[in-house]
């Protein structure tokens, strides 16, 4: 198999794996309760996904 015939440098380096960030994650929101929410999960605050309660929640009253 092929060798490089030179090292490559740090900049060059790192200029190449300049794109390997991470992206932020796509929020969208809860029809039933408006909270924040990952797309294709059960909502945690109130367990609805596709317009039907999947999973019931237990509220905590202070």
């Amino acid at each position: 198999m092929a060798q490089p015939k030179r090292r490559w440098s740090k900049a060059r380096t790192g200029a190449r794996r300049s794109t390997w960030k991470l992206d932020e994650k796509g929020y969208s929101t809860c029809p039933h309760c408006h909270e924040p929410v990952l797309p294709h999960t059960v909502c945690s605050n109130c367990g609805y996904y596709d317009g039907k309660e999947v999973v019931s929640v237990k509220k905590n009253e202070d």
